[in-house]
């Protein structure tokens, strides 16, 4: 014969509330009925429509009788609006099986011989022990529409033909076509020459301007920790100016100072009788550039970091690599750099994932320029955030863009979980073991 648990566990499996009701907590059964009838009679209709939307995007585009206009599906809209009940749907669902295992748990009280709480020891029970579940529900539902609301519709824009000219609601409707997309990216020269290309260029930009920025704090970080410099912190102070005024207003300063016609570097160079050099003109200056530009914006911050860190090494290790006869050389290698690693890793993984996707300076440098006659929609110099930007913002081929935002979140996230796992300050064992 099947115990209070298990009949309660059915009931509430076949209704919401049921279970609740045979263990005689009357009020939790009535409010759990009166949520699923709410939802079959008011959202059942609503609901299998968003889901005909998600799954056909539509069947009848916008049409012109005469000079009326006669609205038809916005596939875009019938997306986002499945999507949306989608997500309600798993709540929904979610909140189906707490209402069983609340069943079964009041059920296995009752044959352990527990009285059922009341209604009133039911609330006092909830505020008490699931005070923090309560402030975190609201933060939970934000995330799951503000957050990742955005990310499956972008994830499945990657799945649509959704471009311009020919694929842009209202006018036209858009369609599911699987892996097309990918396919394309990969096989259709007009595609991949680009993205093989920016793809290029977006690996060796995040290498060098991560790795520029932060040797260069560190050699500066050195200086100023020697015990010959005097003045410290006025020192630290000067440089740490590049960092503390707004990029936006530096990056256009450094724009008009690179400017290969009537910028002062050029103006300077041929006063000295030297050729002006075209250092957003030429591809391979423009690439130089910006490496150089951003490491006047990115070492201060290493600066600051690894003299910290370096302030923070005891002293006695050194005296007693003195008394060893090691040079200042081994002492750095051997004692400075494996310290300094150990507590700068992890940011400089997280500096790799930030150069990669480092749209500020691409754009508002270069703009991705000069053009590059052998790409579709992006420049020399452009990475794949800012190609991203073009092809969306200027050329309307959202599928492209939102299958290169998912091959960009694949190749970080890996690298970013390797290089995490790989990485001793994530290690429990002692940094000296």
């Amino acid at each position: 014969m099947r115990g209070p648990a298990r009949i309660g566990a059915l009931l509430s499996f076949l209704l919401m509330g049921l279970g609740q009701i045979y263990h005689r907590q009357y009020l939790k059964g009535i409010l759990f009925i009166l949520l699923e009838v709410y939802l079959l009679v008011f959202w059942s209709l609503p609901f299998r429509y968003a889901m005909w939307g998600l799954t056909t995007l539509g069947d009848t585009p916008q049409s012109r009788n005469g000079f009326t206009v006669v609205q038809g599906d916005h596939s875009i809209f019938l997306m986002i609006e499945g999507i949306i009940f989608l997500i309600s749907f798993l709540l929904f669902l979610w909140v189906y099986y707490l209402n069983i295992r609340d069943a079964y748990k009041v059920g296995k009280m009752r044959e352990r011989g527990i009285k059922p709480n009341t209604a009133k020891e039911t609330l006092t029970n909830v505020w008490e022990n699931g005070f923090p579940y309560i402030l975190l529900t609201p933060s939970i539902l934000f995330t799951m529409f503000l957050t990742i609301l955005p990310l499956l519709f972008g994830v499945m824009i990657a799945f649509t033909n959704y471009s311009g000219p020919n694929h842009l609601p209202p006018k036209a409707l858009v369609d599911w076509v699987g892996f097309d997309t990918f396919l394309n990216l990969f096989q259709l020269k007009t595609w991949s020459t680009t993205f093989y290309g920016v793809f290029g260029w977006t690996v060796v930009w995040a290498i060098l301007s991560t790795a520029t920025t932060f040797f260069l704090g560190l050699i500066f970080a050195v200086l100023i920790n020697h015990k010959g410099i005097k003045l410290k912190r006025l020192w630290r102070s000067i440089y740490i100016l590049p960092w503390a005024i707004p990029q936006f207003v530096s990056i256009l300063i450094m724009r008009n100072i690179f400017n290969g016609e009537f910028g002062p570097l050029n103006q300077y160079l041929k006063a000295l009788g030297l050729e002006a050099i075209p250092w957003l003109s030429d591809p391979m200056w423009a690439k130089v550039t910006l490496v150089t530009v951003n490491m006047w914006f990115g070492f201060p911050f290493w600066m600051v970091l690894m003299s910290g860190v370096m302030t923070t090494i005891d002293k006695e290790m050194f005296e007693a690599a003195d008394v060893d006869g090691a040079t200042p050389w081994s002492k750095f290698w051997k004692i400075t750099m494996p310290i300094v690693m150990f507590s700068t890793a992890p940011l400089l993984i997280m500096s790799f994932a930030g150069n990669f996707n480092n749209f500020n300076i691409i754009y508002l440098l270069t703009q991705g320029n000069p053009v590059n006659v052998n790409y579709s929609y992006a420049g020399s110099t452009d990475i794949l955030i800012s190609w991203i930007y073009k092809m969306t913002l200027e050329q309307s081929q959202f599928a492209t863009a939102s299958v290169v935002s998912i091959l960009i979140f694949i190749v970080v996230a890996t690298l970013s979980i390797w290089n995490f796992r790989k990485t001793k300050a994530f290690k429990e064992e002692d940094m000296m073991s």
